[in-house]
């Protein structure tokens, strides 16, 4: 028996992987975060099995339905949305798992950020412009931001940022983040990325607040930064006609010369 960690993507019910798709269809027993899976992923379980929304769950509620099947020696899908690797609360689950000595693996899935990146069509790290990507977030009820995790503090590297979780508080954000990246910094606005409803919001940090309003709330992304929307940036010098690489050599001694 296995519990299979697998997260669903951002929103779309095809934006799963196969891994994560065939291993809901293999498990009798699956256990999904309703407020945010999309109810089309359910559609891969088997015939049969059974399904528990755990939104309306605790931690404790939530083991004590993994540990009954483990008694059973039935197999488990815990669904998560987006990737597991952030903001998911499965590290605390895992280690209840750990103390269980209950078996589970992990399967990644398409984060929100770059289902919010695909729908701009965007790429958040450009030659010259940019090349990092700060996934953060304002603290919340739930969980607070440690020290020195501070929009402000990440707003002076210059980086990309990817803000979750904070379109709520949208005036704070684009407080501490003008005078760093200044009122005409692009910005996006991402409303249910890759669901069938989802909306954006292009502005900039100057005009973002009137450019929304009071319309989106909860499952917002905002990305901030110089690389949303830049034309004018350096070309990568990988794919330049003179750039000697292993896969391409070039000129009379070339670093990886082709084997002959």
């Amino acid at each position: 028996m296995t519990v299979h960690f697998i997260g669903a993507g951002p929103g779309a019910a095809d934006l799963i992987t196969l891994r994560g798709r065939d291993l809901i269809a293999a498990c009798p027993v699956c256990l999904y975060a309703g407020s945010l899976v999309p109810e089309g992923i359910l559609d891969h379980c088997p015939e049969g099995a059974r399904i528990i929304n755990t939104a309306r769950l605790s931690l404790d509620e939530i083991m004590e339905e993994i540990a009954a099947a483990h008694t059973a020696g039935h197999d488990v899908a815990r669904i998560h949305s987006g990737d597991l690797s952030i903001w998911s609360a499965m590290g605390e689950q895992l280690r209840r798992l750990r103390d269980l000595g209950i078996p589970y693996d992990v399967t990644p899935g398409v984060p929100s950020f770059a289902a919010a990146a695909a729908t701009l069509a965007s790429e958040l790290t450009l030659p010259g412009v940019v090349q990092s990507v700060v996934l953060t977030r304002t603290s919340g009820r739930a969980t607070a931001m440690p020290e020195g995790e501070t929009l402000a503090n990440f707003a002076a590297t210059g980086a990309t940022l990817a803000i979750h979780l904070s379109v709520h508080v949208l005036a704070r954000v684009v407080d501490e983040l003008t005078p760093h990246y200044g009122a005409d910094c692009p910005v996006a606005v991402v409303w249910r990325a890759s669901w069938p409803d989802e909306r954006v919001v292009r502005a900039t940090l100057g005009t973002l607040q009137t450019a929304i309003g009071d319309e989106m709330q909860r499952t917002a992304l905002i990305l901030v930064g110089h690389a949303i929307g830049a034309q004018d940036f350096d070309e990568s010098r990988l794919y330049a006609g003179d750039y000697d690489r292993r896969f391409r050599p070039v000129g009379t001694a070339p670093r990886f010369p082709e084997e002959t």
